[in-house]
C-alpha cells in the first residue's frame, strides 16, 4: 500500500524575475557605477527599500589606498541604520575614542562628547535625535580601507535586490530626444556591454571620469598626502586620531590595524623643503618632519621612510551641487570631496545612503521612471544633506586653512584654537561633536570658529605689555578679518 502524505510536497522555487532580468537584459530599477564605499552603501539602502539595482565596479580586487581609512562616529551610526555594521567586524578595525592634538610637543585630548545631539532635515522638517539624552561615548574605526570596502561588497552581493558585476564602465547612455540617461556602456573582458535603469548613480570616486560633462564645479587642490605604514608604533594616545601641528603642515597619525600605523603627512605644492635640491619628498620627511615627531614614534617613522613604500593623494576640494541631469545621479567623492584632514568623507557619503534611500524609498516614488519626482528628491537631497555636509565640509577646509598656517594673521588664529581647545567643556566637545558627524548643526560651527577668533584677539592683545594694548587692538582686527577670509567662501559655497 503506498504512503499518502499529509501534506503536498512545496513546490520547486521559482527564480526571481528582477533577478533574471538583471542578469540576462541587464536592465534594473537603478544602476550604480562603482563599487566603493559610496556605491556599495547605497546599493544596499535601495535594496533595504524593495528597488532592483545593478552594481558596476571594474576591479573587484581589494583596494589600496592612503585614505578612507577613519570612520567618525556618525558614520558608524550611519552603517547600522542600514544594517551593515558588522562590515567593521574581522577587518582588524581599531576604535577610536577622539584626538590628541599635539601643538609643538604640548597636547591636549579631545574624546568625543558623552552628549550631542543629531539634527537631521527631511522635506525641511527637523528632526532632533537623543537632545539631552545622557549616553556613552560613541566610538570610531579605523581599519585597512580595502578590507572595509571588500567587506561591503560582499554585503552588496548578498542583498535580496542587487546583482554585482565586474566591468568598466566607458560612457553614459542618453536618449537623442529627451537628453534622458537611460544606463551605461561598459567593456566587460574585451566585449561591449550595456546597462539600462530607471536612474542612473555615477559613485567612480575622486578621479571620476563622467563629472566633467556633469556637474557644474571640478575638483581644486593645494597639497597632498604622502602617506607611510608605521609596524608597531607608540602612539602617545592609543585609540585615538592624533593631529600634529608646528611650523609646517599638519601630519596626522591613527592606527589601522593590531601592528599598523598610517601616518599622513600634508605637503603643499611648490614646498622648498620638498624640492629635488633638498631631497624631494624623502628629504622632507627625514629633515623637518621626523625632528617634529613625538620621541615615541620617530623610530617607527625613520624605519618606514626606509622602507620607501611611499605614496601620495591629492587633497581636493569639490563644493556640491544639485543633480539636474533627468534619469542621473553623481554621488560619493565624485559629486562632493572636502581635505581628509577631519577624515569626514565616508561617514558623508554613508550618511548620504541612508538619506537617499529615504527619499527614493517606494512609499514616496513608486516607480523611479518618475522622472519629473526623482528630480525632486535630487533638490531635496541636496538640501536635506546640508545639516551634516556642511558641517563636515567647512570645519575641514577652515581647520586645514588654520592648521596650515602660513602668515601671523593665521598663525594668530592658530594659536588661539589650540588654547581654545585646552579650555575643555564645551570648547572641545563642541568642535569635536561637530567633527564626528554627530552635531549637526552648521551654527553651532559659526559659534565655535568665531569663537575662536575673538580668543585668538584676546590672546593677540592680552600677551603684550599694556603699553601695546592699544596698536594690539588695532592690529587684532586684522586677525578677525582673516577669520572671515577663510570661513566666508566656504560658507558660500554651501549656500549657493
Amino acid at each position: 500500500m503506498p504512503l499518502i502524505h499529509d501534506t503536498p510536497s512545496p513546490p520547486p522555487s521559482l527564480p526571481d524575475p528582477r533577478e533574471e532580468r538583471r542578469r540576462l537584459h541587464h536592465d534594473a530599477d537603478v544602476v550604480i557605477v562603482g563599487g566603493g564605499i559610496a556605491g556599495c552603501a547605497t546599493a544596499v539602502s535601495l535594496s533595504n527599500q524593495g528597488r532592483s539595482v545593478i552594481l558596476l565596479e571594474r576591479s573587484l580586487k581589494e583596494p589600496d589606498r592612503i585614505v578612507g581609512e577613519l570612520l567618525q562616529p556618525g558614520g558608524v551610526a550611519a552603517l547600522e541604520k542600514l544594517g551593515l555594521s558588522h562590515c567593521l567586524e574581522d577587518i582588524d578595525a581599531v576604535k577610536v575614542r577622539g584626538y590628541d592634538v599635539i601643538y609643538y610637543g604640548t597636547e591636549v585630548q579631545i574624546p568625543y562628547p558623552k552628549e550631542a545631539s543629531r539634527v537631521n532635515h527631511i522635506d525641511g522638517v527637523e528632526q532632533v535625535e537623543g537632545k539631552g539624552k545622557a549616553c556613552e561615548r560613541p566610538e570610531g574605526r579605523s581599519f585597512h580601507h580595502g578590507r572595509f570596502v571588500q567587506k561591503l561588497r560582499a554585503a552588496a552581493m548578498t542583498a535580496s535586490n542587487v546583482t554585482v558585476v565586474e566591468t568598466t564602465v566607458t560612457e553614459l547612455i542618453k536618449c537623442g530626444h529627451t537628453g534622458q540617461i537611460l544606463g551605461v556602456k561598459s567593456s566587460t573582458k574585451g566585449d561591449e556591454d550595456y546597462f539600462f535603469g530607471s536612474l542612473t548613480i555615477v559613485a567612480d570616486g575622486y578621479a571620476s571620469k563622467f563629472r566633467k560633462d556633469n556637474l557644474p564645479y571640478h575638483p581644486t587642490s593645494r597639497s597632498k598626502f604622502w602617506g607611510l605604514e608605521l609596524r608597531d608604533a607608540t602612539l602617545p594616545l592609543p585609540l585615538h586620531g592624533h593631529v600634529l601641528l608646528g611650523d609646517g603642515a599638519p601630519s596626522l597619525l591613527y592606527q589601522i590595524g593590531t601592528h599598523e600605523t598610517r601616518a599622513l603627512i600634508d605637503v603643499p605644492e611648490n614646498l622648498p623643503s620638498a624640492s629635488i635640491q633638498n631631497g624631494g619628498v624623502k628629504g622632507h620627511l627625514r629633515k623637518v618632519v621626523l625632528p617634529s615627531l613625538p620621541a615615541c614614534v620617530q623610530p617607527s617613522f625613520e624605519e618606514a621612510i626606509e622602507r620607501g613604500q611611499l605614496r601620495s593623494m591629492p587633497n581636493s576640494w569639490l563644493p556640491s551641487s544639485i543633480n539636474k541631469m533627468p534619469g542621473l545621479m553623481i554621488l560619493g567623492d565624485a559629486m562632493n570631496m572636502r581635505h581628509p584632514l577631519t577624515g569626514g568623507g565616508m561617514t558623508v557619503a554613508i550618511n548620504d545612503a541612508v538619506l537617499l534611500g529615504e527619499l527614493l524609498s517606494p512609499q514616496r516614488i513608486p516607480k523611479l521612471s518618475d522622472t519629473a519626482a526623482v528630480l525632486v528628491a535630487m533638490r531635496q537631497f541636496h538640501w536635506s544633506r546640508k545639516s551634516l555636509t556642511s558641517v563636515v565640509n567647512i570645519l575641514a577646509q577652515a581647520l586645514y586653512s588654520l592648521f596650515a598656517a602660513n602668515d601671523s594673521q593665521l598663525k594668530a588664529l592658530q594659536v588661539g584654537c589650540f588654547r581654545y581647545f585646552q579650555r575643555g567643556g564645551q570648547c572641545i566637545d563642541g568642535p569635536v561633536g561637530l567633527l564626528a558627524g554627530i552635531i549637526r548643526q552648521p551654527f553651532v560651527l559659526f559659534y565655535h570658529f568665531f569663537a575662536v577668533a575673538l580668543y585668538a584677539m584676546y590672546l593677540h592683545i592680552s600677551s603684550s605689555k599694556p603699553l601695546m594694548w592699544p596698536v594690539n587692538t588695532i592690529t587684532s582686527l586684522g586677525i578677525f578679518w582673516k577669520a572671515c577670509i577663510v570661513i566666508f567662501p566656504y560658507i558660500w559655497s554651501e549656500i549657493r
